[in-house]
């Protein structure tokens, strides 16, 4: 027997929030026998109707890279929060900063990086990044010591509410930047090639469209939070150093 609309509604809903993780189409698809007709377009209907339902309520159901998912909305983070004991891990700026220009001229070295910051990045901010699972090696840069090209992963795009990077939004300052990753994990619980002369970002980054520079760099959110530095910077970057990993 087909299943209707609403009931629909429910079982994702449902399922969604059973889930220990964000669920893909192809895992919502997996609930159903053939005999519930329920195909890909059903339920893509239902989830819009549930995003619209959670218009005024306090989770949102949102689409990140690995699937769908209910989160709390920013809104009531401040009272959420009070249920969890734990501290929040906080990031350096450089962290941030490091993460920021990942995000958005991936693939990218850390000489790179340095080159933009006109610091060194040390190796426990890519180390950082790593474990956390929001950075990878994606390749390598064929040029002298063959220096490791970074990118950003799936984890990443989930950890800060993105489907896919085209959702960053437009490129402001690269402190800006800091601060914005900063409040964005807050709220959901890194002779040198010169940098405009490096190959093109991957597809889907925003490398194609904005120029960086020591003072453009990327903004994830609109939202502001406190910064707390807690890593140290590395030591000044010197003019034509090799991009060979340390």
């Amino acid at each position: 027997m087909a299943i209707g609309t609403g009931p629909l509604r429910c079982i994702l809903q449902a399922a969604i929030l059973a889930a220990p993780h964000p669920l893909s189409l192809r895992q919502l698809e997996e609930l159903f026998d053939a005999d519930d007709g329920v195909d890909r377009d059903a339920i893509r209907h239902a989830l819009a109707q549930l995003q619209q339902d959670s218009d005024d309520q306090g989770v949102e159901l949102r689409e990140v890279a690995s699937g769908w998912r209910y989160q709390v909305k920013p809104g009531c983070h401040r009272w959420v929060a009070r249920l969890f004991s734990e501290r929040r891990t906080r990031y350096s700026r450089a962290t941030l900063e490091t993460l920021a220009l990942i995000a958005y001229r991936q693939p990218i070295t850390r000489g790179e990086i340095e080159q933009v910051r006109g610091v060194a990045v040390s190796s426990q901010i890519i180390q950082t990044l790593e474990e956390r699972g929001w950075v990878e090696v994606v390749g390598h840069r064929e040029i002298a010591g063959r220096p490791a090209l970074l990118g950003t992963t799936r984890a990443f795009l989930d950890h800060f509410g993105l489907a896919t990077l085209d959702q960053l939004p437009p490129l402001h300052s690269l402190q800006d930047s800091a601060a914005a990753l900063a409040a964005a994990n807050e709220d959901f619980s890194t002779a040198t090639t010169p940098l405009d002369e490096a190959p093109d970002a991957a597809p889907g980054t925003r490398a194609a469209e904005h120029h960086l520079n020591s003072s453009n760099a990327a903004a994830l959110t609109p939202l502001a939070v406190e910064q707390a530095d807690v890593e140290p910077e590395g030591r000044p970057a010197r003019a034509g150093r090799s991009q060979i990993d340390e």
